[in-house]
């Protein structure tokens, strides 16, 4: 009976914790990404706007979006590796930006994404993806951006 007890006392905690912590927005996003690497893009970007009854109403936006980056295949730009965070951005309590490097064998990608949370729950506010890491890291490395000697 103790450890009937001791067992349901834990899987209670780890359900509510998990319940709990499904609405953080570092969550939501490795969610995505398990979703997009066992069953696809389209699967995992219904997931992530399913957060928000808003976007929902944008099935064209989202459907033209999908069929974008379902173009995104091993034949066009190689295999996927993997996903890195490259930074992650608070404005507020209640919205921040994270951008990801989503590594490819042909070229990196970004996928970023904006969370916000209007009231107790945090929503996808924003879905974006390019390939423009090559251009901004050398803009960033011009000599006007850098802090020079006197």
């Amino acid at each position: 009976m103790k450890y009937f007890r001791a067992s349901f006392l834990i899987t209670f905690c780890l359900i509510s914790f998990s319940g709990f912590s499904q609405n953080e927005p570092t969550d939501i996003v490795n969610n995505f990404f398990t979703q997009f690497e066992e069953q696809g893009i389209s699967v995992a970007l219904d997931g992530i706007y399913s957060s928000n009854e808003w976007m929902l109403r944008s099935t064209d936006a989202i459907s033209k979006l999908k069929s974008d980056m379902e173009g995104l295949n091993e034949e066009y730009i190689g295999k996927y590796y993997g996903y890195e965070l490259i930074v992650a951005k608070e404005l507020s309590d209640s919205y921040i930006l994270m951008s990801y490097l989503v590594k490819y064998d042909r070229q990196p990608l970004r996928f970023t994404f904006q969370f916000y949370k209007p009231n107790n729950k945090w929503v996808v506010h924003s879905f974006q993806y390019d390939g423009n890491l090559s251009d901004e890291i050398e803009e960033a490395a011009k000599l006007y951006y850098l802090e020079l000697k006197n």
